[in-house]
């Protein structure tokens, strides 16, 4: 399994807000994608980041769409 942790998409410029919220997913669990694939929106003080699929393979969700994260959590996980 290839985490996509949430502080790899971290703006820079964002380093002292502790949240940000998944805006939109753009695969299902279980859907199957490939490398660069768009996986989903979020939203970290009113940036938008898209966060695209570090490998291929099966998507795993760990975060809702609409539910708060912070730095330190893993988003989804891959299963190439």
């Amino acid at each position: 399994m290839v985490a996509v942790d949430a502080g790899t998409i971290w703006p820079e410029d964002a380093a002292d807000v502790e949240e940000g919220i998944v805006a939109t997913w753009f695969v299902r669990d279980g859907s199957t994608v490939e490398e660069g694939d768009t996986l989903c929106e979020v939203q970290i003080e009113k940036v938008s980041v898209d966060v695209v699929a570090p490998v291929g393979g099966v998507v795993e969700r760990e975060v809702g769409e609409n539910e708060p994260f912070d730095r330190e959590r893993t988003l989804a996980r891959i299963e190439p």
